[in-house]
């Protein structure tokens, strides 16, 4: 995917792009697109940024110099760090830098059970779904998602890791605990059959969707369709209503930039997670779009907005 060169931009701006790799696709597809926008990339290692609290100077030092002149930061923040990330993004926004996801939406997408929380409250259709930890309360658990087979989630597992389906009592009372000797939190969620082996993934940029595929399972029998799992992507349009229960879901989490999963039931789309760092490889290929351009265009436009306010503020 090549991003096409657009004209240059009246003033350049700095484009920071927090991310452990610089060579991972995501990353060098957001850096060739903010060139070819005309402006500056600079990847930041987030667990490289170190943070100074200070009473009405807050900074982050990056390879021991004070970070300057940052017009806008795009957070790509893996699961493994995300207290850390969180922190360097919560510091990004007290030194008024404009950020593509706060530090808040960032916290709520990654808790599964507080994402579904707030899609439930804001009357978006998830999976029913049970958090508990008593084990002679599993039997009313399973009852009140519709009986088995059930689908068991660590609280904060990403890319299909921690994900697994429970056939019978026997083996679900296993699963949990082990997981529970294992400190994990889990959640029980039901088991939507129209739905085995297949997902619809949506990127949501602003307001608008800017791309969907369906994914779909490698392996027959194979309930996860990740596509870090060895899934496929094919493209699809999505209805409009669906397409703004997406964003719908996206503006409930606080998030600008979000890869939404929805489930196709027959009642209609069940959103079932909300992505803060989306990848956009399997997207790319799969519609052919470019998806880093309009990532960057939006980031662009919020650094340009702070920058109208900062002037009337003057």
């Amino acid at each position: 995917m090549k991003t096409r060169r657009r004209r240059p931009p009246a003033e350049r701006l700095r484009v920071a792009i927090l991310s452990r790799k610089e060579r991972l696709y995501s990353t060098r597809r957001l850096v060739e697109a903010t060139r070819a926008f005309g402006h500056e990339p600079v990847v930041l290692d987030t667990l490289r940024c170190d943070l100074l609290v200070e009473q009405g100077k807050p900074s982050i030092f990056y390879e021991g110099r004070a970070l300057e002149g940052i017009s806008v930061a795009i957070p790509r923040i893996g699961a493994s760090i995300t207290r850390y990330g969180i922190a360097v993004v919560n510091q990004l926004e007290a030194m008024g830098i404009p950020v593509v996801a706060s530090s808040g939406a960032i916290a709520r997408s990654r808790d599964k059970l507080r994402c579904l929380q707030v899609l439930a409250s804001s009357r978006i259709d998830v999976p029913r779904t049970v958090m508990m930890r008593e084990r002679e309360h599993l039997e009313l658990a399973v009852e009140q998602l519709g009986g088995l087979p059930v689908i068991v989630k660590l609280l904060q597992g990403t890319q299909g890791v921690g994900v697994m389906l429970a056939h019978s009592l026997d083996e679900l009372e296993s699963t949990l605990d082990t997981m529970w000797n294992l400190e994990q939190e889990i959640l029980l969620q039901e088991f939507v059959a129209e739905s085995r082996g297949k997902d619809v993934r949506a990127l949501v940029v602003g307001d608008r969707v800017v791309g969907a595929m369906r994914r779909v399972a490698k392996v027959e029998g194979e309930f996860r369709s990740n596509i870090h799992r060895g899934g496929s992507g094919e493209p699809i349009e999505l209805p409009a209503s669906w397409a703004e229960e997406a964003i719908r879901a996206a503006r409930a989490c606080g998030l600008d930039v979000a890869g939404v999963d929805l489930l196709e039931s027959s009642a209609g789309p069940r959103i079932t997670e909300i992505n803060s760092s989306p990848g956009i490889e399997g997207l790319e290929r799969a519609t052919g779009k470019d998806i880093a351009a309009e990532i960057i265009a939006h980031a662009v436009s919020l650094a340009r907005g702070a920058e109208r306010v900062e002037g009337r503020e003057s």
